[in-house]
């Protein structure tokens, strides 16, 4: 008994011993964790904002914070640029905005951010005409598209029809999709109840059959054989190739499909020289007819955030303030908020608070982008002058030690960012190109590489274009050395066609 009664209490002891391990065996843990501020979060996204975006942004704090307000021009300003002649009022406007900022005091820096001379070009954003209005008018910048719906119901007018056939042809156009085909059967365009008697599949075919007379040829087809056939009708008759081609559309456009030209010229009992005149003239035309009409977003329009001129020898960027909202701190508000006490003091306060960090934001936003925009003009300035052919490589990397700023940064300040210059409107990212080794130890950008492929095509014998690795033995003679698939991919980011799809017949 003593025996077993031992054991028991040993059990138990070790069943303890087991549990209090269990219980001391947590381990504590240290790590480092990077939190970003409120106001590190609102620079950080009003950077990486596009010019739209950002405008919309702004617009939205001044709409919201009573301390906020949108700072207008001045009627001294407005007229003096009505008074202005064009010429002179062009050059004032691309004038680089001049700052009275003192670096020593805080808050002014804070109150407004406001260019003293206007600073021109706005992209296609309106500019206030009129001191006394502080909307801009839409109808300054904005401009109708006319779809291809639109054209051809308006040519559809032209026609003497009678009330029927206009209504048929209107469910046709309607019915057309964005590549210009009709591919909705006849009996589901329109409830035959809608008609009296309903119209006959034989009505149908006569109104589109004028559908596709009235406008582009190929607009109405139901499929790419018909829409190919179309605009071989609309040829002269004495082009050459036609006929041919007409047989291949219509009956072997599988074959031409899967390049089977040994097959479609025994089909065809055609020489191989006519068939190649042939294809050649089926690629010449547009698969999509309707695309050529597809309206532009408006959303799509770009606002550039500098603008980049030449000034003496030197190419320079200069801020484009007018293209964004400019706002200001309410100091009215600000000091009637000093002087009062009331209990809902602390929700005023936060708005106050707000206001000077967007403030700050708005600031610390335009110099950074204008820092990057400079230090990337600075090192293309031979880009400005001689175009894509002398792009140099650049990386984010070394943008960034030159000012001062984390990588990250200088991605956010580049990024949905566009300079305009002479020369077009440019992403800052279309700057920065990785480099490619040349044969004398020097090293050039993917851009320039692709401008000497795009060169070489252009200028090459239309009879016997430039085959992929021809085009790589010509660059290695020019000292850039890449491989055959590269350049593949490159004349095709270019958006050239191989070498056999070039020759002219």
């Amino acid at each position: 008994m003593l025996l077993e009664y031992l054991l028991r209490v040993h059990a138990n002891v070790s069943f303890i011993g087991r549990h209090e391990v269990a219980q001391i065996s947590f381990e504590l843990q240290t790590r480092q964790q990077t939190t970003l501020t409120p106001r590190l979060q609102q620079s950080v996204k009003l950077l990486q904002m596009s010019t739209l975006d950002f405008s919309r942004e702004v617009a939205e704090a001044i709409a919201n914070n009573p301390f906020l307000e949108e700072q207008e021009d001045s009627s001294a300003t407005a007229d003096a640029i009505a008074s202005t002649p064009d010429s002179e009022h062009e050059r004032a406007s691309l004038q680089p905005a001049s700052s009275s900022r003192d670096e020593q005091e805080p808050m002014p820096a804070t109150q407004h951010i406001e260019a003293d001379a206007p600073s021109g070009y706005s992209g296609d954003y309106p500019v206030s005409r009129n001191a006394d209005s502080s909307d801009p008018d839409v109808g300054q910048w904005a401009r109708s598209e006319t779809s291809f719906k639109e054209s051809l119901l308006a040519d559809a007018c032209a026609y003497k029809l009678s009330e029927r056939d206009y209504t048929l042809a209107q469910y046709i156009i309607e019915a057309l999709d964005d590549d210009g085909y009709l591919r909705i059967p006849f009996s589901d365009l329109a409830d035959a109840s809608q008609f009296s008697p309903p119209p006959q599949d034989s009505e149908w075919e006569i109104v589109l059959h004028l559908v596709q007379q009235i406008g582009t040829p190929g607009l109405g087809a139901r499929n790419l054989s018909e829409c190919l056939t179309l605009q071989l009708n609309a040829l002269p008759e004495d082009t050459a190739g036609r006929a041919l081609a007409l047989r291949i559309v219509t009956g072997h456009l599988d074959r031409l499909g899967r390049c089977d030209y040994p097959g479609l010229a025994r089909v065809l009992d055609c020489a191989s020289q006519d068939l190649q005149q042939a294809c050649a003239l089926i690629r010449s035309l547009d698969p999509r007819p309707g695309g050529r009409y597809s309206a532009v977003d408006p959303s799509c329009y770009v606002v550039p955030d500098v603008i980049v001129r030449k000034v003496g020898k030197a190419w320079v960027a200069i801020g484009n303030d007018s293209a964004i909202p400019q706002a200001r701190l309410n100091t009215a508000y600000a000091q009637v908020f000093k002087e009062t006490r009331y209990n809902g003091r602390s929700l005023m306060a936060q708005a106050l608070q707000e206001a000077r960090w967007l403030m700050r934001s708005l600031e610390q936003r335009s110099t950074t982008i204008q820092r990057v925009a400079q230090a990337i003009v600075a090192r293309q300035q031979t880009f400005f002058d001689y175009g894509e052919i002398a792009l140099r490589p650049l990386m984010l990397s070394e943008i960034a030690d030159e000012l001062g700023l984390h990588e990250s940064t200088v991605s956010r300040a580049t990024s949905n960012k566009y300079l305009a210059s002479p020369r077009g409107i440019y992403e800052f990212k279309h700057f920065f190109s990785r480099e490619l080794a040349t044969s004398s130890g020097g090293t050039c950008s993917a851009v320039a590489v692709r401008a000497l492929i795009q060169e070489m095509i252009e200028e090459e014998n239309p009879k016997a274009p430039l085959s992929d690795v021809t085009l790589a033995s010509k660059l290695a003679r020019e000292g850039v050395v890449v491989a055959r698939r590269t350049v593949s991919k490159y004349r095709a980011q270019i958006k050239y066609p191989s070498a056999e799809l070039r020759r002219a017949p």
